[in-house]
């Protein structure tokens, strides 16, 4: 397992991970989970382009509703 999956499996578990698949279900998320390129994404994690991946990030975190996101991520990992 990788450091990456790690992360996203101790994300996922307690109650920041319920917060965390709450906001991804929300209206923001799911506005950004359609913005993203499906395809491109996962080229991206395959070929280990971080550069293309934080093109794709610092694209989805200037619109609005990436603000918002962020915000409430933040939010939730600080308590």
């Amino acid at each position: 397992m990788n450091d990456l999956e790690r992360l996203a499996k101790e994300l996922g578990r307690g109650e920041k991970g319920e917060a965390l698949r709450k906001l991804g279900s929300s209206a923001e998320g799911r506005a950004l989970g359609s913005a993203v390129d499906g395809a491109a994404l996962e080229k991206a994690f395959a070929d280990g382009d971080a550069a293309a991946l934080r093109r794709m990030l610092g694209a989805l975190l200037a619109t609005p509703e990436g603000k918002k996101l962020s915000d409430d991520v933040r939010k939730i990992m600080e308590n």
